[in-house]
């Protein structure tokens, strides 16, 4: 009978979303005897890897890039390592490791998990970025073992695109949220309280961004105590990225509030009254479900991924995408609701979280598609 192997290597884009997001699905791992290698580039959060228990693999990437030749030297870097490491699974987060760690892995007989958390840009503004996004996708797909989404629109496009097949997919409730580490605060906001209307993501225009500014500005005309606050990454390398200029200009004209960014949402969530997301799409925002789960009121677009965690006039309220007097139209609803209702909203949001999102939900799926791995490796 052959060596089991029990080494499962984790890539995905950043270092930061290791040990942000990937934790509980980690110490999952780890503590079922498996070895976890994270292959991620370096950043501020490699260090905190090891502390994990886990071994750190750099590897650079040029996540928001488009160069072929880059895009080919980081295949091969990922071809050796796996030649090298021979793990039991890869396990692939976000575009680029979904992409070319999957076409690497593929070629060196590992079996692939992939998470696809999300479309991205492409996706969303088509062209000729759209169709070579579906080529690599198709290529990179086509062996995995398993391919899990975040909705069920996601999975469908991917299906009907011939993108993968319909049994190779399962479905995850976003990246499972830690119920105990997000929860509801006992404080009770007073009705003087001027109302917050709070935006969590990475500043990008996709996100919604401008539309939240504009609906800012109309909010204002009738409602001039409310406030609106930004907190989340100026990604200068994404080509869709919000310039510090323009948030600096928000912040001087007094409509928004640019609150940086931080490892820790939760004083910020709490001192919210309601968090909103106009996103274009997404998986299932990690953001949203937060939020939900220490019971606030949601406002987000009725796209794929948003309308998943936002059930309309229940925990919040959805809006039409890209239309900022609806976005406004909806916040203005909000803020002139009671608190007692305002606080059913939010109380509707925990319940939905722990029915639903929870992080044991994603962990037990993830567990099953290795173990099942793991006992073929054994035959």
């Amino acid at each position: 009978m052959p060596a089991v192997r029990n080494k499962i290597i984790i890539s995905i884009n950043t270092s930061w979303n290791v040990v942000n997001f990937r934790k509980g699905l980690i110490e999952a791992l780890r503590s079922r005897g498996y070895d976890v290698v994270i292959v991620a580039p370096r950043d501020e959060y490699s260090s905190l890897i090891a502390a994990m228990g886990c071994r750190h693999v750099e590897l650079d990437m040029d996540n928001s890039g488009t160069s072929l030749l880059r895009d080919m030297v980081l295949l091969w870097r990922y071809w050796r390592l796996l030649r090298r490491e021979r793990p039991l699974a890869f396990v692939g987060f976000t575009i680029k490791p979904n992409v070319f760690g999957s076409i690497a892995a593929n070629l060196s007989g590992v079996p692939v998990i992939n998470n696809i958390s999300g479309l991205g840009t492409a996706f969303v503004r088509g062209g000729l970025l759209l169709r070579t996004a579906k080529a690599l996708y198709r290529v990179a797909l086509a062996r995995s073992k398993m391919v899990f989404f975040q909705n069920d629109d996601d999975r469908i496009l991917f299906v009907d695109g011939h993108l993968v097949r319909k049994e190779q997919t399962g479905l995850l409730p976003g990246s499972g949220i830690d119920l105990v580490r997000f929860a509801p605060s006992s404080e009770v906001r007073t009705r003087s309280d001027a109302i917050v209307f709070l935006l969590v993501a990475r500043l990008l225009w996709d996100k919604g961004v401008g539309e939240f500014i504009e609906a800012a500005r109309l909010v204002r005309q009738e409602l001039p105590g409310v406030r609106f606050q930004l907190l989340g990454f100026l990604d200068v390398e994404n080509r869709t990225a919000v310039s510090r200029q323009n948030v600096e200009q928000w912040v001087g004209e007094g409509l928004v509030e640019y609150l940086g960014s931080t490892d820790d949402v939760r004083p910020f969530l709490r001192a919210a009254d309601c968090v909103v997301l106009p996103s274009y799409r997404e998986g299932t925002p990690r953001s949203l479900l937060e939020a939900a789960a220490m019971g606030k009121p949601l406002i987000a677009t009725d796209v794929p991924g948003c309308r998943e965690v936002v059930d309309h006039a229940v925990n919040g309220f959805l809006c039409k995408v890209r239309d900022p007097d609806d976005l406004a139209s909806k916040m203005i609803e909000f803020a002139m609701m009671d608190d007692a209702s305002r606080a059913r909203m939010g109380a509707q949001s925990r319940n939905k979280v722990e029915r639903q999102f929870s992080e044991t939900i994603v962990i037990e799926k993830y567990i099953r598609q290795i173990e099942r791995l793991s006992a073929l490796a054994a035959k």
